[in-house]
């Protein structure tokens, strides 16, 4: 299964059963996991983690 399907699965499950408050959760989920897959081999890792 291809990602594009899978977001494609995703984005009609949240039609269908109207979720679309799940939106925004993911999305910063998303976003704080490329954060950190992204700083990992930085400078800026300690001072990352430190947030979370």
């Amino acid at each position: 299964m291809s990602k594009l399907a899978i977001l494609g699965k995703f984005w009609e499950f949240l039609k269908v059963r109207k979720k679309f408050w799940l939106l925004p959760i993911v999305a910063v989920l998303l976003l704080m996991g490329l954060l950190i897959v992204l700083t990992e081999g930085s400078a800026l890792a300690p001072f990352i983690y430190t947030l979370f």
